[in-house]
């Protein structure tokens, strides 16, 4: 296989960011909860979350290498070329309670966006791996048998095939906590989140990007700083839930 791997001529990271958010948007059309929240909130939401995503991603990857954003500070190619999926979802995040803070919407929406998000990354990735060395987001080299060859001779880790496949299994264990109607609304998103960033704190170590805090990439430390706020979330949401039961 050559790297980048056209298909009908298209770039397949175009391609499959396009198909990312084309069918993950159609994924929470079709599966949100139409109970819980109107279409008119609805989409203030998903407005909220891609404004909020787009930003977050950005500001992230300006932070892998801050000495050379720095410097290209003023090149308007440099600040639009790169972005990274963690800074998206903790924008989108911060996007998303924005709106409903505008909108007056209190209940939580975050369940809605599981299916959607985990499907639409998966289809992104695969766009990543089959981009090979230019998109930058494979592994270190390895003497491993999962190693693939992106065009330059030296087996590297796959680590979007390794995301996709940490993916899937992240929901299916989502999936059937959720036929259970395990815990409380909202508890499906922060374990997700919680999950991924977790994934990310860890698979990143075998990322070739820098590490100049302290060991860790910028990547890295928003997700640390991003567990640590669902590990107090969902530990406050269980008090809560404890001391409604013994009311």
């Amino acid at each position: 296989m050559d790297f980048p791997f056209y298909i009908f001529g298209i770039h397949p990271h175009l391609l499959f960011e396009a198909l990312a958010y084309f069918i993950g948007f159609r994924v929470y059309l079709y599966t949100r909860n139409k109970d819980k929240i109107p279409m008119d909130k609805a989409l203030w939401v998903v407005v909220g979350a891609v404004l909020g995503a787009a930003f977050g991603s950005k500001l992230l990857y300006w932070f892998e290498d801050l000495f050379k954003t720095l410097e290209n500070w003023n090149s308007i190619i440099y600040l639009m070329e790169g972005k990274t999926i963690v800074g998206g979802l903790l924008g989108g995040l911060i996007g998303v309670e924005t709106a409903k803070k505008l909108i007056g919407w209190k209940r939580s929406t975050g369940d809605d966006f599981v299916l959607p998000l985990t499907v639409g990354m998966m289809i992104g990735r695969i766009g990543c791996f089959l981009t090979g060395l230019d998109d930058h987001t494979y592994g270190v080299e390895t003497t491993w048998i999962t190693g693939v060859d992106f065009g330059d001779g030296i087996d590297r880790h796959p680590t979007q095939l390794y995301e996709i496949f940490f993916l899937g299994i992240l929901l299916l264990v989502l999936y059937k906590l959720k036929r259970n109607s395990t815990g409380w609304e909202g508890l499906l998103f922060q374990l997700f989140m919680l999950g991924y960033l977790g994934f990310r704190l860890i698979i990143d170590f075998i990322k070739p990007t820098p590490h100049p805090f302290w060991g860790f990439n910028n990547i890295q430390i928003a997700s640390l700083l991003g567990i640590a706020y669902y590990i107090w979330l969902i530990s406050k949401k269980q008090s809560e839930k404890r001391r409604g039961f013994h009311a």
